[in-house]
């Protein structure tokens, strides 16, 4: 398949400029998706776009990340109800090489292929542009009615918008229409992508490139992404889904894509892997079959883990998932780094106890009726330990008489204590 009919197949495109197949098809075409340097990672937001690139590159083109180190300082409004914070020079760089290795993942930078992907970043063609040289050589080109009949600045100059809109924001599409003209001029770049939100801006790009230059640019935007049930993709009650383990571990990374809905599954995965067309109807069939089994969730958890963070990674993962739900030891849980045990016992009740309790060595009955509290009375704990109903890190524990020492911590200090099949505390040696 070609790029378009790849990207067609895998519901990628929302709308697209005419001509953009032939110019495909014709010659090897450098294409940009634009990518706001806010943060030092990428979250699941940005996956469309760079899947998007990375087609671009399996296809044979080439692509280009342009690091909005210049727009970042301004703030799209493009689907924002607000002007965004601005960040200085120096935070800027150090997001940019974070996420030109994040990149890295997914394309190809360093061969000494015709079509290597490049990275660049706006701010060093902006920095010396001064605002007389900017309103001269490129305002003068786009007219006042042009810019308000975009949707992105309608919206926010509308009765029904409570902020209104800077003037810094509404050069906005001015800044990264003369992205596209200097891509188009310095790397012959004659297409930009990105979210439907943008075809305003970036077709104020293709304008400037013709006016400007007489030359040909087009534009193709994807769907945004929305769930199933209307909330937002990509977003929790803990915030984004990033990239980086620091702040989403790969255990909770995991956990995002396999507690999605049948409806979410289908389109994601066609969007989020490089999964052939053939395969994932074979996929989608066999979900259909017994979509008890979440065979589709399964499978899309495992390729988008796999391809963000590594194999080993989502062997963790689901070894940490069966925790909960499944058999496990003692051994499983100690083999978690912390963040990922802290992540499965998100939410259990916890209780601090003294870490010289442990060191000294203190009584099981004691320890969780009295010390920790978990348990109202040491009357009612003996008899689940006598009813066998009580585990410690997953394994049964009958011996009421126990002594409980730092050996039974999980990482020098947890101990996760269970009654019955569903009922978990966690006790914190502090």
């Amino acid at each position: 398949m070609s790029f378009i009919e790849e990207l067609q197949w895998r519901g990628m495109i929302h709308d697209m400029m005419p001509g953009i197949e032939e110019q495909l098809e014709k010659e090897l075409t450098s294409a940009y998706v634009g990518i706001d340097p806010t943060a030092d990672s990428l979250h699941i937001g940005h996956l469309v776009g760079v899947m998007m690139l990375k087609h671009f590159q399996v296809a044979g083109h080439k692509p280009i990340v342009l690091v909005g180190g210049a727009t970042g300082m301004i703030g799209d409004p493009s689907g924002k109800s607000q002007e965004r914070n601005l960040l200085d020079e120096k935070t800027l760089r150090h997001n940019q090489e974070c996420l030109r290795n994040q990149l890295s993942g997914f394309l190809d930078f360093d061969s000494d292929a015709d079509n290597a992907a490049e990275m660049v970043n706006n701010y060093d063609w902006m920095k010396d542009f001064s605002f007389l040289d900017f309103i001269r050589d490129i305002g003068k080109h786009i007219t006042v009615n042009y810019m308000m009949s975009k949707d992105s600045v309608k919206k926010r100059l509308s009765s029904e918008s409570k902020t209104g809109m800077s003037f810094t924001e509404f050069t906005y599409q001015l800044v990264q229409g003369n992205d596209f003209l200097e891509l188009y001029k310095s790397k012959n770049c004659k297409l930009q992508m990105g979210g439907s939100d943008q075809w305003g801006n970036i077709t104020t790009g293709t304008e400037l490139v013709r006016r400007k230059e007489g030359g040909q640019a087009w534009a193709i935007t994807c769907p945004l992404i929305t769930k199933a049930d209307g909330g937002k993709f990509g977003k929790t009650e803990s915030g984004n889904i990033w990239l980086d383990p620091k702040y989403t571990s790969p255990y909770k990374f995991y956990q995002f894509w396999l507690n999605t809905s049948d409806e979410d599954a289908e389109k994601y995965i066609k969007i989020f892997t490089l999964i052939s067309k053939e395969e994932v109807e074979a996929l989608v069939a066999e979900h259909k079959e017994a979509p008890h089994m979440r065979k589709l969730q399964q499978r899309l958890a495992k390729e988008v883990t796999t391809m963000i963070h590594s194999e080993a990674d989502y062997d963790m993962a689901v070894e940490a998932s069966q925790i909960l739900f499944g058999r496990a030891t003692a051994d499983a849980l100690r083999k978690l780094d912390e963040d990922t045990f802290l992540s499965v016992f998100e939410g259990v009740p916890q209780f601090n106890v003294d870490k010289t309790e442990f060191e000294n060595g203190v009584d099981v009955v004691e320890l969780l009726a009295v010390k920790a509290e978990v348990f109202p009375s040491k009357g009612e704990l003996r008899r689940l330990f006598k009813g066998n109903a009580i585990s410690l890190n997953k394994e049964k524990e009958a011996n009421a008489e126990l002594t409980v020492t730092k050996e039974h911590l999980i990482a020098d200090k947890y101990l996760l204590v269970q009654k019955g099949k569903k009922n978990y505390f966690l006790i914190v040696a502090c």
